[in-house]
């Protein structure tokens, strides 16, 4: 009987992609690939680091996995194994620990210590050690579990080093493949009948920093690919949001009207102690840019709330800056304390009792406004590309510029971008 192994994956769109990635070469090694809730010969958690809560449930999966099958190999990877190897390897029954530039070596460590069992805690030292290195190796990666659409990774790491931020540890510094070789990827993809790429990445918008090329010159060949109908950029800093980025998507079929950017803050005093690399005039003015191009985009953004030294005014002032915007969406996340961060040791901690109340507000201003988007955009005909899930006899699926419609399930529709008049079915 064939082995099986099964993946739990938290964080990030890249995550989901490197995950796929290990998936297929564990398939094509001759594993079978079972559910993370099932007994199985390997568990692979992917892990994430960007908060304290991530960390905890990565923790727990790890538990559930030795708790399901304590004669399994357990490998923990990826972010959170990077910034806390230790960690990570005295939790009884984990085998593996490896860092984001070892993972997709899993197979090979696994393959080798089935080979000499009794080096196991050697291993797992190396491994360690391995974690702790420097991450300076980019890998491709793109998710294949979904055939309507598929995250491709064109970019990894961060030199932002802004002050609450693990990532750049946990991922190293800026780093992309070329864009012929990523062109070459999307070509490849667009083969396997999938209709829309999600362009992951860490911070996208440095895209060629590594590579004497730039994210602008990566969509224009892009958009160029036959086969592929849809294209999504997952974040772009808005310092990054150039005019010709958006005019170029404003005019393109392929690119859709949806924009994900992280504002974190609607404070000018709290986006300085943060270190990001720009005022909210400068956001205020993109975000206005983009709807003047585009007035049906999506535009969603993320915010953090509790950053130390935010006082009732500022969140105020942050909520009421927030609240005059024309946004869809709101992702909204509680300050968490990383270590080895700036943050960690800035005065005016946020409570947690305060840091809930002013996420629940948020929450709250982010409902009414994807209310107040979908209803502005009900009467406007659209395009909806149909998921494959059949939940109570109805499927889903996205617009353009991403309000999530349905109607009665229907297998002629599946992976279909169909005409739909959202007043009917949003």
């Amino acid at each position: 009987m064939k082995k099986t192994v099964a993946f739990h994956t938290l964080g990030c769109k890249l995550n989901f992609a490197e995950t796929s990635d290990l998936s297929r070469k564990f398939v094509e090694n001759g594993y079978q690939i079972v559910g993370f809730k099932t007994v199985a010969d390997v568990y692979v958690i992917n892990t994430c680091t960007v908060t304290a809560l991530a960390e905890k449930k990565c923790r727990t999966a790890i538990r559930q996995a030795i708790k399901r099958n304590p004669n399994a190999k357990i490998a923990a990877v990826g972010c959170f194994s990077q910034v806390s190897p230790d960690e990570m390897s005295k939790i009884e029954g984990v085998d593996f620990v490896l860092g984001t530039n070892e993972k997709h070596k899993l197979l090979e460590y696994l393959n080798n210590d089935l080979a000499c069992p009794s080096t196991t805690l050697r291993e797992r030292q190396i491994h360690t050690e391995r974690a702790l290195s420097e991450v300076e190796t980019f890998v491709a990666a793109h998710s294949s579990d979904d055939r309507t659409r598929t995250f491709l990774k064109i970019q990894d790491g961060c030199d932002y080093f802004c002050t609450y931020c693990a990532i750049p540890h946990a991922r190293g510094r800026n780093r992309n493949d070329s864009i012929e070789n990523t062109v070459k990827l999307a070509e490849k993809i667009a083969k396997s009948d999938t209709k829309e790429i999600v362009l992951a990445g860490v911070n996208i918008g440095e895209f060629g920093k590594s590579t004497n090329e730039t994210f602008f010159q990566l969509i224009q060949a892009l958009d160029r690919i036959k086969g592929i109908e849809r294209f999504r950029i997952s974040s772009l800093e808005p310092n990054l949001i150039s005019d010709e980025i958006i005019d170029f998507v404003a005019k393109s079929k392929t690119f859709l009207p949806h924009f994900h950017i992280p504002l974190q803050s609607g404070s000018n005093k709290i986006l300085q102690l943060m270190k990001r690399r720009y005022s909210r005039e400068l956001f205020a003015e993109r975000l206005q840019k983009i709807k003047t191009a585009m007035p049906h985009a999506f535009v969603a953004v993320d915010v953090i709330v509790g950053f130390p030294g935010e006082t009732n005014e500022d969140f105020e002032d942050m909520y009421q800056f927030i609240k005059s915007l024309p946004l869809a969406f709101l992702h909204v996340f509680p300050y968490s304390e990383r270590p080895n961060t700036p943050a960690i040791n800035f005065s005016g901690k946020v409570s947690p009792q305060v840091k809930k109340q002013r996420s629940e507000r948020l929450h709250q201003l982010s409902k009414k406004k994807h209310t107040e988007f979908c209803k502005n955009h009900l009467q406007n005909p659209s395009k909806v590309l149909w998921e494959a899930d059949n939940q109570d006899g109805f499927m889903y699926g996205f617009t353009e510029n991403y309000i999530r419609v349905k109607k009665p399930f229907d297998e002629n529709s599946v992976n279909k971008i169909e005409d739909l008049f959202q007043e009917s079915n949003a």
